[in-house]
C-alpha cells in the first residue's frame, strides 16, 4: 500500500516521561494515512516571529489510524528536541510531514528468513513498532531483538518490550555503564564477540535491521558483514543531534 507523504496537523493527547531524558507524545492527527513499521517523519516547529526549525524522528506506532507515538530523546544542544521534551503541552499543535521511508520498515511477507533487530540507544524506536507489528501480525517468521543501553533508566517502552517478551520475543539487553541488580553479566559496550552469540547466525541468512548513532551503527554493520551477513540483507539507520 503506498502512503504519500504530505504536511499534517498534529495534536497533542498524551504527553509523559519515557526514560531519563526523553519523553513519549501521543499524537492525533485526523489526515494520517497510516505507516509502515520503521517509518519517521519531519517535525516542524514555528516560532511566534516566523523562525522554522525541522527533525526527523521514528515513529514508535505503525498500521492504520489517527494515532502517532512519538518517543524523542533530548540533545540539550538541539533546537527542536529541548522543545518537545521540556515544553511542549497537552493540547499544543506541531506539523508532521510523512510518512517517509520505504527502504527501513518492515511488513508482513512470504519471506521466510528471520528478522533480526539491533538497536542502539533511543534506535529500538522504529525497532519496536517493528516488533510490535510483527506480534500483531501473527507472522511466523523468527524475529529477535538486541538491544544495547546505558542503564535500567535508559530502556525505552519497557513495559512494552517485557510484554512482549512474555509472548515469546527473544529480548536480549546489554548494559553498557550500568546493569540492574541480577544480571550476572558486567555492564560494557557490545562488541563483536556478543554480538555473535545474540544474533542469528549468518548461514540463517536473516535480514537485519541496526539503527542507532552513527558510530554504533558502523560497528556493528561492519561485525555483522564480517562475520559474513550479506551487505545487502543489513539495513541501517543512523542519527545524531536534534
Amino acid at each position: 500500500m503506498t502512503r504519500r507523504p504530505a504536511w499534517h496537523a498534529a495534536t497533542v493527547v498524551e504527553s509523559r516521561p519515557e526514560t531519563t531524558t526523553a519523553r513519549r507524545l501521543e499524537l492525533e492527527v485526523p489526515t494520517w494515512p497510516g505507516n509502515d513499521a520503521g517509518a519517521h517523519v519531519d517535525v516542524r516547529l514555528t516560532a511566534p516571529d516566523g523562525y522554522q526549525a525541522s527533525r526527523s524522528y521514528s515513529l514508535a506506532s505503525s498500521g492504520d489510524g489517527t494515532r502517532v507515538t512519538l518517543a524523542v530523546d533530548e540533545t540539550p544542544e538541539g533546537e527542536v528536541s529541548p522543545f518537545l521534551v521540556h515544553d511542549l503541552r497537552v493540547g499544543d499543535r506541531i506539523e508532521l510531514h510523512g510518512p517517509l521511508g520505504a527502504f527501513f520498515v518492515w511488513r508482513p511477507s512470504d519471506d521466510p528468513a528471520p528478522v533480526q533487530l539491533i538497536a542502539g540507544g533511543s534506535g529500538v524506536v522504529p525497532l519496536y513498532a517493528m516488533a510490535a507489528a510483527h506480534a500483531r501480525s501473527g507472522e511466523a517468521t523468527p524475529l529477535r531483538l538486541l538491544y544495547s543501553v546505558r542503564s535500567p533508566g535508559d530502556v525505552f517502552f519497557r513495559p512494552e518490550l517485557e510484554a512482549l517478551a512474555d509472548r515469546g520475543l527473544p529480548l536480549d539487553l546489554v548494559y553498557t555503564r550500568t546493569a540492574p541488580p541480577g544480571v550476572s553479566a558486567p555492564p560494557g559496550r557490545l562488541t563483536a564477540e556478543g554480538l555473535r552469540r545474540a544474533v542469528f547466525p549468518a548461514a540463517q541468512r536473516p535480514r537485519v535491521y541496526v539503527c542507532g548513532p552513527t558510530p554504533f551503527v558502523e560497528a556493528v554493520a561492519g561485525w555483522l558483514v564480517d562475520d559474513g551477513h550479506a551487505p545487502a540483507a543489513v539495513r541501517t539507520e543512523r542519527f545524531g543531534g536534534a
